[in-house]
């Protein structure tokens, strides 16, 4: 192969490896608003580097590398902010109705309270958890899975049992498969640490 055209083909081959992320792009439904450290796009059987900026559409899932955090946006004005080791799916979503996400690690929903409450199910291997427009952390906690109600409302479901939480009330999930503990106040450190794990101020 002359050596012109070979140079020619290698120059091009990194535009190639991101052109079809672009090509399968569906008409975005959110973006990435920040990310520190790495993250991964997965998308149509392709995984590719996050970036800031990044659409996103239905069928995405992000996770974020150890030691790194990210903040994407929903256009409803919802924001997902995931920690480090975290992931994100989403399953299926419509904007301004709701539909269903996945998540695994830790991670923090907020959705301003003067907006049109959305019918949204957040899906982990612990819990189900009904969102009717609020802030909440979901994630591990002081050695269990805790769901942490800052403000608004969530129903969370496992194991076939029930809790509601008001804001400033959580749960514990021993495990995949258990059930949730008895609603609780959550005290000022354990929410402050939750928070924090995700560079956030409760």
């Amino acid at each position: 192969m002359p050596i012109a055209l070979t140079r020619r083909l290698l120059l091009a081959s990194p535009a190639l490896s991101v052109l079809p992320r672009r090509l399968w792009a569906a008409e975005p439904i959110g973006t990435t608003r920040s990310l520190t450290g790495t993250a991964t796009l997965t998308r149509t059987g392709g995984a590719y580097p996050l970036h800031p900026d990044d659409p996103l559409t239905e069928g995405d899932m992000v996770a974020t590398a150890a030691d790194s955090l990210a903040t994407l946006e929903l256009f409803t004005q919802t924001q997902i902010h995931l920690g480090p080791d975290a992931q994100f799916t989403i399953d299926r979503f419509t904007a301004d109705l709701g539909g269903v996400i996945s998540i695994g690690g830790a991670v923090v929903f907020d959705r301003p309270d003067d907006l049109p409450p959305l019918d949204l199910t957040v899906q982990s291997a612990f819990a189900q958890i009904g969102v009717r427009g609020t802030r909440f952390f979901a994630g591990p906690s002081r050695g269990t899975y805790g769901v942490f109600v800052a403000r608004g409302r969530v129903v969370v479901q496992a194991a076939g049992a029930s809790r509601t939480l008001l804001a400033g009330e959580g749960v514990d999930i021993a495990s995949a498969g258990a059930a949730p503990s008895a609603v609780a106040r959550w005290g000022e450190a354990r929410i402050a640490e939750a928070f924090a794990g995700l560079g956030l101020t409760p």
